[in-house]
């Protein structure tokens, strides 16, 4: 059935809207009898339900809302159970912000700005895909590095790690990995740099 402009604008709004609008406010809007848009809207209720379309709109008292049909329901909590944020706890937060503002950069460089233990952090967020092994750093022990993930980049509405909000950074006398060396090379081994341990008393916030 092809839609008349009523309909069409019916749809966009309680598309654009995303929660119950008041047939009232509806009919206010279009500058339509309140009548008329219940009929419209029960033509385009009818029409989608026909054709099994994957959207419906809801009648909830005097309002009408638009949702998914119950039919999509195992498609659209799956795909959106791999959009919705992952919960980070505050200590999950700060290694994530220092990887992100440092990388590639080890567990112990996080610790160190940290200073407390930072292993289940890092694990939480290697789960979380948030940040991903990126090399080892070509000192004894040959620590991992790590650093942020496209999914980081998307989890938090970033196009690119530019887009990063500036903050002051700790003013160490060195990094773990310099800055003009801080990529690892083509077989994942960071430059040979050890880290050296942070001044005495405690860093700028």
């Amino acid at each position: 059935m092809e839609q008349n402009d009523t309909q069409r604008a019916l749809m966009a709004i309680l598309f654009a809207a995303g929660e119950p609008v008041d047939a009232q406010r509806l009919a206010a809007s279009l500058e339509k009898p309140e009548a008329e848009i219940h009929a419209e809207l029960q033509t385009l209720m009818d029409d989608l339900a026909y054709h099994r379309s994957g959207i419906r709109i809801l009648h909830l008292e005097n309002a009408y809302q638009m949702v998914s049909s119950g039919e999509m329901a195992p498609y659209v909590t799956k795909a959106l159970e791999t959009r919705k944020p992952p919960k980070l706890s505050n200590s999950q937060l700060e290694a994530l912000t220092i990887i992100a503002y440092y990388q590639p950069a080890t567990k112990a460089y996080v610790e160190q700005l940290r200073g407390v233990d930072s292993g289940y952090s890092i694990s939480a967020l290697l789960t979380k895909k948030l940040i991903e092994e990126c090399g080892r750093l070509n000192v004894p022990g040959r620590p991992i590095l790590y650093r942020t993930t496209p999914d980081f980049l998307r989890t938090f509405g970033l196009s690119s790690l530019s887009e990063l909000p500036e903050i002051e950074k700790m003013n160490f006398q060195a990094r773990p990995v310099p800055p003009e060396d801080a990529a690892p090379s083509s077989d994942g081994t960071a430059p040979e740099h050890a880290p050296e341990d942070p001044p005495a008393g405690e860093a700028q916030s």
